[in-house]
């Protein structure tokens, strides 16, 4: 009787779930969007001054890091600054002095993947890409913590777009970044309304992670961002307390796609991968 019960409860909901959902949206869509745009309004004439404040930066000798690093320079924050390489990192620290260089923690060190998942030699050498994109950040997110709370501080992770639509040969890469998507998206609600979580979700930006060899296995109509421009988006965004930051701002839209014609993005993928990507991933 219970099994009997259970399967006429999902009878149901399958029937009226998608009338309903379509009825919520016709009804509330344009409510949500007029309270978001005053928000919006709200959120620009609310920008936090950073003078003075300390923020932790985590990647910071190259990319975006590098160029964060520089946006909250200028505005007379206290930076520290961390990376695996010392010689970059020390430039980019007397950088930041000269431009006027913990309240706000940006996770920002990540690795990226160019193989397909078959042709790793073992499957443990993909552990450092899990280890510094996930842990990386949750490890130094949890002593932080306390001294955020102390402080009403804010988190900044860096995640990406593989996080919501995954990318062949970025397998672990992909996955490692939906992870940091879903586990601080928890943790927002777990710290709220102590500490104030902001995700970033950059598009293909103009790093050191986008190497000509990542782009000839890609294809030659890929449209990156430039990554001083991405920096000065994810500062405002961070400064006017946004819950997410899309960058390039139009990406969102393939995230709406992918969200209601999940086909579309599948075949697009696809295709991509089949015609300009496996060639150069041949095995011998």
């Amino acid at each position: 009787m219970q099994i009997f019960n259970m399967d006429m409860l999902h009878i149901i909901l399958d029937i009226l779930l998608p009338p309903l959902t379509l009825i919520f949206l016709f009804l509330f869509y344009s409510f949500y969007l007029f309270i978001k745009l005053l928000n919006c309004d709200r959120k620009h004439l609310c920008v936090e001054n950073v003078v003075g404040k300390v923020v932790l930066i985590t990647g910071a000798s190259s990319g975006i890091g590098e160029h964060v690093a520089y946006e909250y320079a200028k505005k007379g924050a206290n930076l520290a600054l961390v990376a695996r390489r010392e010689d970059r990192l020390q430039i980019v620290a007397e950088t930041s002095q000269q431009l006027g260089s913990v309240d706000h923690l940006i996770n920002n060190a990540g690795v990226s993947q160019t193989v397909l998942f078959e042709d790793f030699s073992q499957i443990q050498v993909a552990n450092p890409i899990m280890d510094t994109n996930f842990w990386g950040s949750t490890y130094i997110t949890y002593y932080a913590i306390p001294h955020l709370r102390q402080s009403k501080g804010k988190i900044v992770v860096i995640t990406s777009a593989a996080a919501k639509i995954a990318i062949p040969v970025a397998t672990i890469y992909s996955a490692s970044k939906a992870a940091l998507l879903g586990f601080y998206e928890a943790l927002r609600i777990e710290l709220n309304p102590d500490i104030q979580v902001t995700i970033v979700i950059p598009g293909l930006i103009s790093t050191d992670m986008t190497t000509p060899e990542f782009i000839r296995h890609g294809s030659d109509c890929i449209v990156s961002e430039p990554v001083n421009r991405c920096a000065k988006a994810i500062f405002k965004g961070v400064c006017r307390g946004e819950s997410y930051i899309e960058v390039p701002s139009w990406i969102k839209w393939f995230f709406l796609v992918k969200t209601m014609w999940p086909e579309v993005i599948v075949s697009i993928f696809n295709y991509s991968f089949l015609h300009f990507m496996k060639p150069y991933f041949k095995r011998d």
